[in-house]
């Protein structure tokens, strides 16, 4: 490490998995239901557009269904919508607890500006588009279906880590 950067330490991988493990073991058990963020992204969208546009809301399907689904309660109520902002509370008290809450642009010595924002950009696309594709984000998708042993969620974990191993291949050289 350079001179003007700080040793920073990390938790412990297999202590961070095993938490996450009993994180998602309780949240079964208290709700019925694993993690997830998409769906809150899902409550975000459809009450913006309920406040923008209520007679598109009101004539299509899509949110009649979810309306019914809901029982006219507003989307904004939705667990998942809580279980977001704690984790945006909690992500800022641990980098401020643990003194690493910076802004800064991270990117590997070969990768410009440029490039970082827009790979960022279409990464946050192709996942806003695969999670409602496949009905749910890596949280809820594949963590919380391998806690439950779904065959699907356990697919779908090693469809990620196989596309990851392989974009990584063609990217890599960014990084070093």
């Amino acid at each position: 490490m350079g001179n003007d950067m700080k040793e920073t330490k990390y938790m412990n991988p297999y202590l961070a998995g095993f938490l996450l493990g009993l994180l998602l073991l309780m949240t079964i058990y208290i709700s019925g239901r694993g993690l997830g963020a998409s769906g809150a992204i899902k409550s975000f969208t459809v009450a913006a557009v309920e406040s923008i546009a209520p007679a598109h809301t009101s004539s299509t399907k899509f949110y009649q269904e979810y309306a019914k689904e809901h029982q006219g309660t507003s989307p904004l109520m939705n667990w998942l919508v809580f279980e977001v902002i704690g984790v945006v509370i909690g992500a800022f008290l641990s980098g401020l607890i643990s003194d690493r809450l910076d802004l800064k642009f991270e990117k590997g010595p070969n990768a410009t500006n440029r490039a970082r924002w827009i790979g960022a950009i279409i990464g946050g696309i192709l996942w806003g588009v695969g999670s409602q594709l496949g009905r749910g984000c890596t949280s809820g998708a594949a963590l919380s279906g391998m806690a439950v042993m779904s065959t699907g969620g356990i697919l779908t974990m090693m469809a990620i880590f196989a596309g990851a191993y392989a974009f990584a291949f063609f990217f890599r050289k960014l990084w070093i």
